[in-house]
């Protein structure tokens, strides 16, 4: 895959949002587009103004990190924006035909620990946002995802092409936002990828939200903090979630989602716990080797 327009689109949007103030530099008269000339980005980057050109052209196969270190510094990128950086820079290579990535299962014990969290909602996914598997509550919590066959298990078909995500999101806009930015930093780490590339055309076709934040170039690491939600069976959670990758499957990231202790929330938890443990049965929310390339991981 030639990543040249990828890597344009991004340094020219970064460049974008910062204004001359910002960098400690002069203003310079009216400007015919918002933020920052690629001259000023290579003074403050200390390289010369050719070399910044051809480098926002996409020629950035080669480039050493130091000089991608002060290309990003010059640019305030974030911790997320400067690994996207250097994930364009590795994966810029002459076009070759795209492959299926290598499978990856779930460890069986995974599935233990998050079948263990008996309190906490917990879920695998991989890069493309695709639940593999979950314990019970974890489940119970993404059931409006899980339970529609056409979703595929996949979080940002639900959170674009269904109606129902914007009453499951009290803050929809800033759910679609983290999605994209996260499918957004999986094209920089593996923009080979088929089932990928065929996911952001699917929802570049249907949803005009998608393309719309798409063309922002954000990228985002979800690491941890708190998210809301307004779940069809037991009304509010407020919840806070930390991500951690699997060492063990790399390309894997495992969520868990914990209440703070004698709230309205927790209480909402704990009858979310209850309902998952009337309404489905235990061989609906594990799997012990579940594969990535299984295209509905909940039969």
């Amino acid at each position: 895959m030639d990543n040249r327009a990828e890597i344009r689109d991004f340094l020219a949007t970064r460049r974008a949002k910062l204004t001359p103030e910002q960098v400690g530099l002069p203003a310079g008269g009216r400007r015919r587009v918002p933020g920052l000339r690629r001259e000023e980005v290579a003074v403050l980057a200390g390289v010369s103004t050719d070399w910044y050109i051809r480098l926002e052209k996409g020629h950035i196969s080669g480039v050493s990190d130091d000089v991608l270190s002060a290309v990003a510094r010059a640019l305030r990128l974030t911790d997320a924006e400067r690994e996207h950086l250097f994930n364009l820079a590795r994966t810029a290579k002459p076009a070759r035909t795209p492959r299926r990535r290598a499978k990856v299962q779930v460890p069986a014990s995974v599935q233990r620990v998050m079948d263990s969290m008996t309190g906490t909602a917990a879920f695998v996914r991989n890069g493309r946002l695709d639940i593999l598997a979950s314990n019970q509550l974890g489940r119970a919590l993404y059931s409006p995802v899980l339970d529609n066959p056409a979703h595929r298990g996949n979080i940002a078909r639900f959170d674009f092409l269904d109606p129902r995500a914007g009453d499951y999101y009290p803050d929809h806009d800033g759910a679609l936002a983290v999605a994209v930015a996260l499918l957004r930093a999986e094209t920089g780490r593996h923009p080979d990828d088929p089932d990928l590339t065929a996911l952001i055309g699917e929802l570049a076709t249907h949803s005009e939200a998608f393309r719309t934040r798409w063309a922002t170039h954000d990228v985002r690491i979800h690491r941890g903090g708190i998210k809301t939600f307004h779940h069809p069976a037991v009304g509010h959670l407020e919840l806070a979630y930390d991500s951690m990758e699997l060492v063990a499957a790399p390309g894997l990231t495992l969520t868990a989602y914990t209440a703070e202790p004698a709230t309205a929330s927790a209480d909402n938890l704990a009858l979310l716990a209850s309902w998952a443990a009337t309404e489905h049965a235990p061989d609906q929310t594990s799997s012990a080797t579940t594969e990535t390339e299984k295209e509905t991981p909940w039969n």
